[in-house]
């Protein structure tokens, strides 16, 4: 079997992985020239930690956790009031010890297959159109002018994904809107930046936080409700606009946020990794069509209001390949699709769940709503440091550990099993 996969993100690289050791061959294909070490913290979560574990990689990713120490609120002068420190084992805690950087994640993946003889990476290469998708074979045309033939196409190319417009109807996928923006970037560390991650609630529904990471700088991200109609438009029309207009349009709604909001502002036209984007999740009828299937944000992206994206990627990527490991010569991988489907859905729906209270009871726009959130958090401060209330609460109602998604058994991951040596690069 000949896969390929459209995408050197989480969810590409770790269905690489598994493919390969079940003696699959796999072509990746990535638009950037090399891998980005962009992208903000992500959490690492029950069923993705024992992914993480069959595939040997635990180490490696505890070796790039952020180095955050826990997350702490703190007032417009930047004292803190309410401190959750980091809570072994326990998934509820703000900050956890699977703590790692989005681009480190993708690195340890791509290291981790780059050199395996069942796979082989292009880098500033896509596929610039899918020619046919038929019974028997995915035939791409490639941005290099090569045309070559697979026997199935994995879409792992994001959130907004060109394929999955070339490839499904607009009918097969619903945007959902969070309401809630939000801005990412990079600024250099200065003495007083600490190993916390600070979250500052401004009035107006406005958020600034910042947070550490292992390469000697520091992640910021800027979140914003809209306050009416007319005002969603507007974020939203930056949304759409270029890098100025998003630019301006921070200048002037977070200019007299409070705590560092001027360092911030001023830092974002050096910023290499600034990213701006609306909160919204993909839904799609279905995740397949014919060969092609949809992996991660491509198919179920959940907004990083659920802090499920990474870890939805990577279980999603053990449970597509052990079912096309299951195969047998000459079955048509839509048969695999739709096991995959079929039991992968309902826990993806689950966790792409958000409260009806969210995001706007975390975006205070009055002072009496911040006080309310301050009092709330603070008592939850207290009681996270409360060690026999922690251990009785990760005990009895929470593992970071277990499994949220049962994971099937798949005989080419157990172990014991391995790929043959005499497999070629395709």
């Amino acid at each position: 079997m000949r896969v390929l996969i459209s995408g050197a993100g989480i969810a590409g690289p770790s269905l690489a992985w598994f493919l390969a050791r079940a003696g699959i061959l796999v072509t990746t294909v990535e638009k950037a020239q090399c891998l980005l070490p962009h992208g903000q913290s992500v959490d690492l979560q029950g069923s993705a930690r024992k992914v993480i574990k069959k595939m040997g990689l635990l180490d490696e990713v505890l070796r790039f956790h952020t180095t955050e120490k826990g997350t702490q609120l703190i007032d417009p002068k930047g004292r803190p009031f309410a401190p959750f420190p980091v809570q072994k084992g326990f998934s509820k805690s703000p900050t956890s010890e699977f703590e790692i950087l989005r681009g480190d994640l993708a690195a340890v993946f791509y290291n981790a297959t780059k050199d395996h003889p069942n796979v082989n990476y292009h880098f500033d290469t896509t596929v610039k159109e899918v020619i046919s998708n038929d019974n028997d074979s995915v035939k791409v045309e490639l941005s290099n002018g090569e045309t070559q033939t697979y026997d199935l196409l994995v879409l792992a190319d994001g959130q907004w994904s060109r394929l999955r417009k070339m490839c499904f109807p607009p009918e097969a996928v619903k945007v959902v809107d969070k309401d809630m923006f939000a801005a990412y970037w990079t600024i250099p560390r200065i003495p007083s930046d600490n190993n916390l991650w600070n979250i500052y609630a401004a009035l107006g529904r406005r958020v600034v936080s910042l947070r550490p990471d292992p390469h000697g700088t520091i992640r910021v991200t800027i979140t914003r409700v809209p306050l009416n109609e007319a005002h969603r438009q507007e974020w939203m029309e930056a949304v759409r606009g270029d890098r100025k207009t998003q630019e301006k349009l921070l200048r002037k709604e977070f200019a007299d946020a409070g705590w560092q909001s001027q360092r911030l502002l001023d830092s974002i036209p050096t910023a290499p990794d600034f990213y701006f984007q609306a909160m919204q999740q993909i839904k799609m009828t279905k995740w397949s069509t014919g060969r092609i299937i949809c992996l991660g944000d491509t198919a179920y992206a959940p907004t990083p209001l659920t802090g499920m994206g990474s870890s939805l990627a990577i279980n999603g990527a053990y449970v597509l390949a052990g079912e096309l490991s299951k195969l047998k010569d000459g079955e048509h991988p839509s048969k695999a699709f739709d096991r995959y489907e079929a039991l992968y859905r309902p826990f993806v729906e689950q966790k792409q769940y958000v409260p009806s209270i969210l995001p706007g009871a975390v975006h205070p726009n009055t002072s009496g709503h911040r006080f309310l959130l301050r009092v709330l958090s603070m008592a939850l401060s207290r009681v996270a440091r409360t060690p026999w209330l922690v251990d009785r609460f990760t005990k009895v109602f929470d593992d970071a550990d277990s499994e949220d998604f049962p994971l099937p058994k798949y005989d080419a991951f157990e172990d014991g099993q391995t790929v043959g040596s005499d497999s070629v690069k395709s």
